[in-house]
């Protein structure tokens, strides 16, 4: 799910930002994550470039919001310029879960070699990003744990990455970064990749004659009916009543410490009263959504789902693209269920009746959908096109950048209770 983070340092440093990137084992768990920093509103690329104690400091605190939401045992996979090895900057990464990773621009000497076989003495592992099978980069290898292998430069061709696996010495991990789509996942996996990282994971993998299942049908009619102007409290109530499990789950996330209540509620009237129709029903969106993806990939793709409708529903008072929310919350939410479920976008929208609005920015046919490839854009850490769409939009990157945060803090916390 890959997904940005916001921590205001003091004055001395300027806000981070980072991207985060599931990477998958073959059978689609996660293995670990991969972040991405922006350390400036200006700054197109995750090449950190701060002093060594100030650069210490923002990544130590940069990973505390990075990896608030993140379960236990998880590896975290964090980009070194060659100014940094040497420095104490990767020592802020936990040693069981930290990954140094040495970018592909890094020189290959007695220097950069010192200081890795240090941090391996300490027990870090070593990873080596973007290898493309270039001369200059092969010193490195033996110091490598994994190898990232950056496939899209491949042009995503079998034979080119065979090619590239044999310059590798035998025992390290294969990493396969840029996986585009599950046909050249299933294609790695046979040339012995045991790690994958790409979007291929947010595509569907479209199954000949796959339709919803009566289950998945009556969910998104619900979710559906939520979005009606005319949801009354009393029939919210009516669906929280007959669902135990999504009755337990409410009373977790109304219970939970960021409610601060010094009363446990343990009336489903009560808590539905008390966080009123909008909020309600936005949890209610998010814990049916997580009903319908119960694997790992699918547990990624529901929290970045909640997470570009909140920022969606956030950037609507920021632009003249829409003049209400709650189409562009429903947007963000239904983004990812043709992935989620297997099932063209298409189809989903004809068994679906959907506002027109909501349907029109789905399909590229509105300007609310240049608001959901921005989201797109802060997911895969592309800083530049970022900045270049937000400038399209008339948007203040300072400003998104903080409602970007705000909306995953949001969905970590409504996803908490859900899952």
């Amino acid at each position: 799910m890959s997904n940005d983070i916001h921590s205001r340092m003091d004055t001395a440093f300027e806000a981070v930002f980072v991207a985060r990137q599931p990477i998958f084992t073959p059978s689609l768990d996660v293995w670990g994550y991969e972040l991405l920093f922006r350390t400036s509103i200006d700054c197109n690329t995750a090449i950190i470039e701060d002093g060594e104690r100030a650069t210490a400091s923002v990544l130590a605190d940069g990973l505390v919001a990075a990896t608030q939401d993140m379960p236990q045992g998880r590896k975290i996979l964090v980009n070194f310029p060659e100014a940094l090895l040497a420095s104490e900057a990767a020592y802020a990464l936990p040693v069981d879960l930290g990954v140094v990773e040495i970018l592909e621009t890094v020189s290959a000497t007695e220097e950069t070699f010192e200081a890795v076989r240090e941090l391996r003495s300490e027990g870090y592992t070593i990873a080596l990003d973007d290898y493309t099978g270039e001369e200059r980069n092969r010193p490195l290898l033996k110091y490598a744990d994994i190898v990232k292998v950056d496939i899209l430069e491949l042009g995503s061709d079998a034979e080119t990455v065979k090619k590239v696996v044999a310059t590798i010495p035998e025992g390290k991990l294969l990493l396969a970064e840029k996986v585009e789509d599950r046909e050249t996942f299933e294609m790695l996996k046979q040339l012995g990749f045991t790690l994958f990282q790409g979007f291929f994971f947010s595509k569907p993998e479209i199954l000949e004659g796959r339709k919803l299942s009566s289950g998945e049908l009556s969910r998104l009619q619900i979710m559906e009916e939520l979005g009606r102007e005319e949801v009354s409290l009393e029939r919210l109530s009516e669906i929280l009543g007959t669902d135990p499990s999504l009755s337990y789950r409410l009373f977790r996330y109304i219970n939970s410490a960021s409610f601060g209540l010094s009363v446990k509620v343990d009336s489903v009237e009560r808590a539905v009263a008390m966080l009123g129709i909008k909020q309600i029903t936005q949890w209610l969106k998010s814990a049916i959504l997580s009903d319908m993806a119960p694997s790992q990939r699918g547990a990624e793709l529901a929290f970045l789902s909640v997470q570009r409708a909140k920022f969606l529903e956030l950037l609507c008072d920021e632009t003249d693209a829409c003049s209400i929310p709650d189409p562009l919350f429903i947007t963000g939410l239904f983004s990812l269920l043709d992935a989620m479920l297997d099932i063209r976008m298409k189809d989903i929208l004809e068994t679906l009746p959907l506002d027109q609005t909501v349907v029109d920015a789905l399909t590229g046919k509105s300007k609310l959908h240049k608001l959901l490839m921005l989201a797109h854009s802060y997911e895969r850490g592309y800083w530049a096109d970022c900045d270049r769409r937000m400038k399209a939009l008339g948007l203040k990157p300072e400003r998104v950048n903080r409602l970007y945060a705000q909306s995953r803090n949001w969905a970590a916390q409504v996803m908490g209770a859900a899952r």
